[in-house]
Parts: C-alpha cells; sequence; structure tokens
C-alpha cells in the first residue's frame, strides 16, 4: 500500500459523538408522519450514511414499497425530519469521540491531510463543527458536504472533492473511513487505497463488514496500525 496522503472521515458516527440523533429524528419523523411500525434499527440498515433526502427515499422505497405517492411522501417526511434535527442539534450535546482529536492532530502532525465529509448539508455539518469548537487549519483541513457536489454516497464525488481541495491526486494515496457500509462503497468507489469501518456509529461491524473494507476498528486510533501508518 503506498503511503497514505489524505484520509477523508465521516462526521456523524465517526468523529462527531451525537450517539445517532439524526437517525432516531429521521425515524420520528417517519412515525409522525404514520409509519409507526418503523424501527431505529431499518433507520440505520437503509439510510445511514447518506445524504438525508436519498435516506428518507430509500427507507420509503425499502419498508413501505406499497405506501402511495413516495416522491411527495419523502419531501414531506424530509421536511419534517429537517424541523426536527435544527430543534434537537440546538438544545442536544455533540462532541467530539474520545481520542478522536488526538488521532486527527497525529495525522496531521505527520503531514497527512485531513477531511471530513458527510451527508449532512453545509449549514448542518457547519453547526456541528461549531458546537465541537472544531475549525478548519486545526483539526481538520477541509469539510465536503451532501451539497456541495451533485451525487451522494456511495458515489465518490466528496472524495474527489476533497482530493481537489487538498492537492492529492491518486486515490490511492487516500483513505476512507466511516460508521456506515455505504462510506466503504464511497472509497471503494473513489479508488481510495485504504477503506475502513469504525464501529462507533450507525452499523456494526458485521454490517460494515459486507462492504469489505480493509479494517474494521472500534475506534479511531486503532486505524494508525490497521493502515500501518506505525
Amino acid at each position: 500500500m503506498k503511503a497514505l496522503q489524505l484520509f477523508v472521515f465521516d462526521m456523524a458516527g465517526t468523529t462527531v459523538n451525537e450517539a445517532n440523533l439524526v437517525y432516531k429524528t429521521l425515524c420520528h419523523a417517519f412515525i409522525i408522519a404514520g409509519f409507526t411500525e418503523l424501527e431505529l434499527e431499518d433507520v440505520l440498515e437503509y439510510g445511514a450514511g447518506k445524504e438525508k433526502l436519498q435516506a428518507t427515499r430509500d427507507i420509503l422505497a425499502t419498508v413501505f414499497p406499497q405506501a402511495p405517492d413516495q416522491s411527495g411522501t419523502a419531501e414531506r417526511v424530509h421536511a419534517r425530519f429537517r424541523e426536527l434535527l435544527a430543534e434537537a442539534y440546538a438544545t442536544s450535546p455533540v462532541t467530539a469521540f474520545p481520542g478522536s482529536e488526538d488521532f486527527l492532530a497525529k495525522l496531521r502532525a505527520a503531514g497527512i491531510k485531513v477531511a471530513l465529509n458527510t451527508g449532512y448539508d453545509r449549514p448542518t455539518a457547519e453547526l456541528l463543527l461549531s458546537k465541537m469548537g472544531w475549525s478548519a487549519g486545526v483539526e481538520y483541513d477541509v469539510l465536503v458536504t451532501a451539497t456541495d457536489v451533485n451525487r451522494g454516497r456511495p458515489h465518490p464525488d466528496m472524495i474527489l472533492l476533497a482530493m481537489e481541495q487538498t492537492g492529492i491526486n491518486d486515490p490511492a494515496l487516500v483513505a476512507k473511513v466511516g460508521d456506515s457500509a455505504i462510506d466503504i462503497l464511497e472509497g471503494k468507489n473513489a479508488g481510495c487505497g485504504f477503506t475502513a469501518g469504525v464501529t462507533t456509529g450507525a452499523q456494526t461491524a458485521k454490517q460494515l463488514w459486507r462492504a469489505e473494507p480493509d479494517a474494521v476498528v472500534d475506534e479511531l486510533e486503532a486505524l494508525l496500525t490497521a493502515s500501518h501508518l506505525s
């Protein structure tokens, strides 16, 4: 494996500890809309890591395929979800996972670029980073959100934009890390030289291994060994 020069990390569930609040809120929005049989496990299975309107569409189509007006229903659920999430994030604590700041600092001290990417829109991502006290040039180098590109995960667009913004031309020099299988697929579709899942967020190790990453870890610090950085 070539020496890695850029790590692209998912946010919620990977570097940002928000106790799956986003998926709990999306589940609540569905229940408010009358889909009372939906379970959080369904939301995590079919929506984790995706741009949130696409996640809403996929959950609806997969779990409730007989529901009428799929498009209009998804838009209504998503609109309510955004309202609920804004309220939730305004009052809920948002922190970094223990050890994640030290790990990112080690990468940057070694000259490795750090990008954050997310299925959130930019205002939501920036709100989370503000609540954590993180800023570009300190904890990370660049932020890429779902609203900065034409296609969300599993398409590679966010990773490709992060590469462009950090001056990395070869995807074999890039690592992608996330808490959902779709993060891993995003990395594979970008041609990343290393992909890894972390079990701190949306999906279990078993679910993550289905995407055939190079590693699955229980904390980011373990990537120092798994990615041959130490």
